[in-house]
C-alpha cells in the first residue's frame, strides 16, 4: 500500500521542488510589514545592505537593494525597532526565505529617541559635552562660514539677518542636510573649513554656522550622527549649531560651542549690531570727553590755589640776586688786580735781557751742539761696524750647522713611509717603504730586516759642546 502511495506522488528535481516553494511563498506572500529588531546589518562592496528582522523566538533574513539602501533617511544599525516593508521570496542557493526590503523606517519616534540617548551617553562619556572644550565666540568675525543647502530659505534669512545687524564676509559651503549620505557631505563641509589655511585664496572663516530648518525627527536624524557631531567637536574653528525650530534639539546641539533656537538667532550670536555699537562708542566718547574737561579743570583750581600759597617770585629770588651782583663786581676787580700784577711782574723780569745777550747766548748753544754731533758720529760707525761683523760671524755659524751642509760631507737622512725621520736602526720600522734623503736627491728604500752576522750600527757620538766663543757669538 505504502509502495503504491509513493509510487503515484509526483518526482521532483531540487530545482523544481526549490522553485515551486519560491512562487508559492511570492503568491501569498507578495507584500507584507514585518515589525521586529535589527540583528546583523552588513553593507556590501555593492552597496546593497543585508541584515536581520528579529524577535524573541525567530529570525527573518532581509535585503535591500543599492538604490533603495541610498534613499534611507537614516542609517539602519543594530539593535534599532523597524517596521521593513517588502516581498517575501526564496534564496536557492541556501534553501532559506528572505524579504526584499522596499522601505525601511523605525518604528515610530520612540524607537529613534531610544538610539539618541543611547548616542548622547557614549559621546558623553568621552567628554565632548564637557564646558570646558567649548570655545568662545568671536565677537566681531571677519569672515563667517555656513553649512547648509543652498536653496533654502535658511541661508536667505542668515544673510539678511547679518546685512541688518552688521554686514560680514559670508562663505556657503552648499550641502544637502536630510537624507541618505547627508551627514557624510555635513561632516566633510566642516572638515573642509578646518582645512583652511590663512592665506589661501579661500580665506579661513572665524566662525561656522551650520544651520537647517525645522522639519520631523527623520528629516533632522542626520544631524543626530555621531559622524556630524564628531566632527564638529573636532573643529578647530568655533561652531554655532542652529538646526530645526527652538524646540528641536539634534545631537550637534551639545557638542557645538554655542546652541542657536534657529538660524536667525545664529546670525544674531555671530555678530553684534552695527548701529548700537555705534550708539555706544559716541556715548562713550561724550563720557570720555566730559571727563577729560573735568579732570582739566580741577587740576586748574588746585593749580590756582596753589598759586596762592607760593607768594611773589621777586620777594624769593630778591636777595639772591643782590648777592650774586655784588660777588660778580668782586670777581671783575679781582681779575683786573691780578692782570696788572703779573704784567708788573713780567716787566721787571725782562728788563735785564736783551737782544744782544740772546743772540750770544744762541751761539754758543749752537757750537756746543755742533761739537757733539762731531764727536757722536765715529762712535756710532765703529758700533756699526761690530755688530756688522758680529752678525756676520752668526750667519756662517749658522750655515755650517745646516743640515743641507752636513749632507754635502757624505751624510744622508733616513725616513719611514710616513716621512718621519728614523734616528736609529732599533727605531727603524721591520718592513715597509721609505726615502734616503743624500745632498744631491733622495731614493726610494725598502726596510727589512738587517743583513746576518752584522751587528747593530754603535751610537753616533754626542755632539761637542759649544765653545765659550761661538757663544758669544750667538750673544
Amino acid at each position: 500500500m505504502v509502495r503504491e502511495q509513493i509510487g503515484n506522488v509526483h518526482e521532483y528535481t531540487v530545482s523544481e521542488l526549490s522553485g515551486a516553494v519560491k512562487r508559492a511563498i511570492e503568491d501569498n506572500f507578495g507584500l507584507v510589514r514585518v515589525k521586529g529588531e535589527l540583528g546583523r546589518v552588513t553593507r556590501a562592496a555593492s552597496g546593497h545592505v543585508y541584515l536581520d528582522l528579529k524577535d524573541e523566538k525567530a529570525a527573518l533574513s532581509g535585503v535591500m537593494w543599492k538604490g533603495m539602501a541610498e534613499r534611507m533617511t537614516i542609517r539602519p544599525e543594530q539593535g534599532m525597532e523597524v517596521v521593513a516593508t517588502g516581498r517575501m521570496t526564496t534564496f536557492p542557493g541556501q534553501s532559506r526565505y528572505q524579504i526584499i526590503i522596499d522601505s525601511l523606517e523605525p518604528a515610530g519616534v520612540g524607537a529613534l529617541m531610544a538610539l539618541l540617548e543611547e548616542r548622547k551617553k557614549k559621546l558623553a562619556a568621552e567628554g565632548l559635552f564637557a564646558p570646558e572644550r567649548k570655545k568662545p565666540i568671536p565677537f566681531l568675525p571677519d569672515v563667517i562660514g555656513v553649512v547648509t543647502s543652498p536653496s533654502g530659505a535658511v541661508i536667505r534669512d542668515i544673510l539678511h539677518r547679518l546685512r541688518e545687524r552688521f554686514p560680514r564676509h559670508v562663505i556657503v559651503w552648499p550641502t544637502v542636510v536630510q537624507g541618505r549620505g547627508a551627514e557624510e557631505k555635513i561632516a566633510a563641509a566642516i572638515n573642509g573649513f578646518n582645512a583652511l589655511a590663512p592665506g589661501d585664496d579661500v580665506p579661513r572663516p572665524d566662525v561656522l554656522i551650520v544651520a537647517r530648518g525645522g522639519g520631523s525627527l527623520e528629516d533632522l536624524w542626520c544631524f543626530n550622527e555621531e559622524a556630524v557631531a564628531r566632527a564638529v567637536a573636532a573643529s578647530d574653528i568655533p561652531v554655532i549649531s542652529a538646526v530645526g525650530h527652538e524646540t528641536d534639539t539634534t545631537l550637534i546641539d551639545y557638542v557645538s560651542d554655542k546652541r542657536a533656537p534657529t538660524p536667525t538667532a545664529a546670525a544674531e550670536f555671530a555678530v553684534p549690531v552695527r548701529s548700537e555699537l555705534l550708539s555706544d562708542l559716541l556715548s562713550k566718547e561724550r563720557r570720555m570727553v566730559g571727563a577729560a574737561a573735568q579732570l582739566v579743570e580741577t587740576r586748574r583750581n588746585a593749580l590756582r590755589s596753589a598759586e596762592r600759597g607760593l607768594g611773589r617770585p621777586e620777594d624769593v629770588l630778591g636777595a639772591a640776586q643782590q648777592l650774586l651782583d655784588r660777588k660778580s663786581d668782586q670777581l671783575v676787580a679781582a681779575l683786573r688786580a691780578r692782570s696788572a700784577k703779573a704784567a708788573t711782574e713780567l716787566a721787571r723780569i725782562s728788563g735785564p735781557l736783551s737782544l744782544a745777550a740772546l743772540n750770544t747766548k744762541t751761539a754758543t748753544m749752537r757750537r756746543e751742539t755742533e761739537a757733539l754731533t762731531r764727536r757722536l758720529q765715529p762712535a756710532a760707525r765703529r758700533l756699526f761696524e761690530h755688530r756688522q761683523d758680529r752678525l756676520s760671524a752668526m750667519v756662517r755659524l749658522l750655515e755650517s750647522y745646516a743640515y743641507k751642509n752636513v749632507l754635502g760631507r757624505g751624510f744622508a737622512l733616513v725616513r719611514d713611509a710616513a716621512g718621519k725621520l728614523v734616528r736609529s736602526a732599533e727605531a727603524a720600522p721591520a718592513s715597509g717603504p721609505g726615502e734616503i734623503e743624500f745632498a744631491d736627491g733622495a731614493r726610494a728604500v725598502t726596510f727589512g730586516e738587517a743583513p746576518k752576522g752584522k751587528k747593530n750600527p754603535q751610537k753616533a757620538p754626542a755632539k761637542k759642546p759649544v765653545t765659550a766663543k761661538q757663544q758669544r757669538l750667538f750673544d
